[in-house]
């Protein structure tokens, strides 16, 4: 809740800078921003220029068009930043503590998955295929990787990146002599792509 009146000032700031931030990732123009939103374009103009004082209405059609809550529109960017401590990542272990994966992302976004991967040396561990029309990236960050991917092996050194249809059986073993470690991303993709 606004208790300070000159807090006013800082939401029409706010919303300038996420409204330009937004439009400019999706690559509209303040033109095609108010097609979408079904408004002239020089309410837009005066929104972005952190003067406009939109309706509630017009808010909640910006908010519907983009598919942004409008607590988020208003936010200051540090406020739609997260930052994850390391002590406060999520770890799950497999094959007895041998292997250790950390998830990264932060929002629930259905049919994704970032991973940073730590195999002890002489582990496999077995990955779950995806659904049908998801594609899994694995990058070495350290060490060495045999992945295999539907029996087919491929040797990973750090730095390689290895791109494959997440739905194939596939596994991961560390052949190096020290930890192995890797980031898997796992991300939908039409099928069409393979």
């Amino acid at each position: 809740m606004v208790t300070d009146l000159s807090q006013l000032g800082d939401l029409s700031l706010n919303l300038a800078h996420n409204l330009i931030e937004i439009r400019q990732r999706r690559n509209l123009t303040q033109n095609e921003l108010a097609k979408l939103v079904d408004l002239p374009r020089s309410t837009i103009a005066n929104i972005e220029s952190g003067k406009g004082n939109p309706s509630l209405q017009n808010l909640a059609k910006l908010s519907s068009a983009l598919h942004t809550p409008i607590d988020q529109l208003l936010s200051p960017i540090e406020a739609i930043c997260v930052l994850t401590k390391a002590v406060d990542t999520p770890v799950q272990t497999r094959v007895q503590g041998q292997v250790k994966i950390f998830k990264l992302l932060q929002e629930n976004i259905t049919h994704m998955e970032i991973d940073r991967i730590e195999i002890q040396t002489g582990f496999t561990m077995k990955g779950s295929p995806h659904l049908p029309g998801t594609k899994e990236y694995f990058h070495c960050i350290q060490g060495e990787f045999i992945v295999k991917i539907a029996g087919v092996e491929y040797s990973l050194v750090k730095g390689d990146t290895l791109g494959f249809p997440g739905q194939s059986h596939h596994s991961y073993i560390n052949t190096g002599k020290s930890t192995a470690v890797g980031l898997s991303v796992v991300v939908p993709a039409p099928l069409s792509v393979f």
